[in-house]
């Protein structure tokens, strides 16, 4: 399976590896590192005054953790398949504590990009995850432990506005920062302990032209999408960029196909299955995160507009919450259904679930009841989608390409996220009502959101049904080789 011999283990590798400890460990590195989304969140309004600096100028403490995030997650996910996902996975750790200390000690612009660009690096850790889950766990634990990991995203993501809010409510906003950096430094002493070292290693040369050329590419894309609404659409600056963008990763793919090691190989991303999985992604990682731009908005919003509850950023936070409990509690379930009838059979399932959820805010947001009911909704279906793209990925690379893979994954649910914040913004910049002589989004234009939130998962669900459909036992039988070449090699207590 692996392109090279397997090396020898670091130290950690030599005890047998407790599958609950590893699976427990792994998700929470999970959860902390998916904090980091909604950590500054409460303070975005605040942060010219605290720093000094202009508000275009702050907007780069949210953009540069988006933009570190996407370059660190495939080229860190390489490195794993080459020198030791456990290896990489604890360097990522390390990113985010380093990050989050500069933050911390920080009171003025720089040195707070620079912090929050550090705890970007750290986006790696839940595709390393599952990788390390794939080589350590038996095939009967690997459904549940994936769908787990890999719903850990989205549970950071919601757990994390309420008790940023909490915490930025009741202290200085250093704490939130302190804070992120003690449960790095507490999933840090845990992954040393419980997580063995993988002999899964593919070896060779790092490309290092391939990791530049795809930094460029991706830099360029994401910073058009998340700045051309300041920027202008139009604006040479922008259209510059995606012209960038376009060039630069079309370059980059033909270089990637003619070298022998690539950063990523495009062939096996070019299979069907791994293809339309990651497209899939773009599609649901949008549809998630119109959830998050949506409903927090609705809940703060005067309730002078008619449709607005005038609650609390807190309160905000704590709708949201059940929504990553949702995510949580039905990983089992989304296993079991993948088990049963196939992960993609799973994905179709998640994404109608999210579609639901979108066409009952449509006429379900009067009431905050309704908004906790529509975040559960929607987030299981998310939770169905997040537990079996892994298994889809898995099923159809091999056991030496497993961390690049997945990272590629993650990627792609990125990509989707930052295009559902333009699009998102768009609408409700151009949809608005007059208040006071302000200008706020209209009841319509949340809804017209909310209608492309369910178009993007029923886009999921059209995509899901190419992906080619094997039975539950060829797919269990696809994902065992890499935890049997594992014990193989690594004693193990399973």
């Amino acid at each position: 399976m692996s392109d090279a011999p397997a090396r020898s283990a670091d130290a950690g590798a030599e005890t047998p590896p407790r599958p609950g400890a590893v699976v427990a460990v792994l998700a929470f590195a999970g959860i902390v590192v998916s904090l980091m989304q909604t950590l500054v969140i409460p303070i975005v309004p605040e942060l010219p005054k605290l720093l000094d600096a202009p508000a275009s100028d702050t907007a780069w403490a949210v953009t540069a953790t988006l933009l570190a995030a996407a370059v660190a997650t495939p080229v860190v996910g390489r490195l794993g398949d080459m020198f030791g996902k456990r290896r990489m996975l604890l360097v990522s750790v390390v990113m985010l504590v380093v990050g989050s200390v500069v933050c911390g000690l920080s009171d003025a612009l720089v040195p707070m990009i620079v912090g929050r660009a550090l705890q970007g690096l750290s986006s790696g850790v839940i595709p390393l995850g599952i990788s390390i889950m794939r080589d350590e766990l038996p095939a009967e634990r690997l459904a549940g432990a994936t769908a787990l990991m890999s719903a850990s995203l989205g549970v950071g993501g919601a757990l994390g506005l309420p008790t940023a809010a909490l915490i930025a409510d009741n202290f200085d906003w250093h704490v939130l920062f302190w804070a992120s950096a003690a449960m790095g430094a507490i999933a840090l002493v845990l992954v040393l302990a419980f997580v063995p070292e993988s002999r899964v290693r593919t070896g060779g040369r790092f490309d290092a032209v391939g990791a530049v050329g795809m930094a460029a590419g991706l830099v360029s894309l994401l910073l058009a999408i998340s700045k051309g609404a300041d920027w202008g659409w139009t604006s040479g600056t922008t259209l510059g960029l995606f012209a960038a963008a376009v060039i630069i990763l079309l370059a980059w793919g033909f270089f990637e196909l003619r070298t022998a090691q690539p950063l990523v190989d495009l062939r096996t991303t070019a299979r069907r299955q791994v293809l339309f999985t990651n497209l899939a992604s773009i599609a649901i990682g949008f549809s998630m995160f119109a959830m998050s731009l949506v409903l927090p908005q609705l809940l703060q919003l005067p309730t002078q507009t008619g449709y607005g509850l005038g609650k609390s950023l807190l309160t905000a936070g704590l709708v949201m919450a059940p929504s990553g409990l949702v995510m949580m509690a039905l990983a089992p379930v989304s296993a079991a259904v993948s088990k049963a009838k196939g992960p993609k059979v799973t994905l179709m399932i998640g994404a109608l679930i999210v579609a639901a959820g979108y066409g009952l805010n449509i006429v379900l947001m009067s009431e905050v009841w309704h908004l906790v009911l529509i975040s559960c909704v929607i987030g299981a279906g998310i939770g169905f989608t997040y537990g079996s793209m892994p298994a889809l990925i898995m099923g159809a690379v091999p056991a030496s390409e497993t961390a690049a893979a997945n990272s590629l994954n993650t990627l792609m649910r990125s990509i989707g996220t930052s295009t559902a914040s333009a699009i998102a913004g768009v609408v409700l910049a151009q949809m608005t009502i007059d208040l006071g002589g302000y200008a706020l989004p209209s009841e319509n234009g949340f809804k017209t959101v909310m209608a492309i939130g369910a178009g993007a998962a029923l886009l999921a669900f059209v995509i899901a049904s190419f992906i080619p459909r094997p039975r539950a036992a060829t797919t269990a039988a696809s994902l065992a080789p890499a935890a049997e070449e594992t014990s193989a090699g690594t004693p193990s207590g399973h």
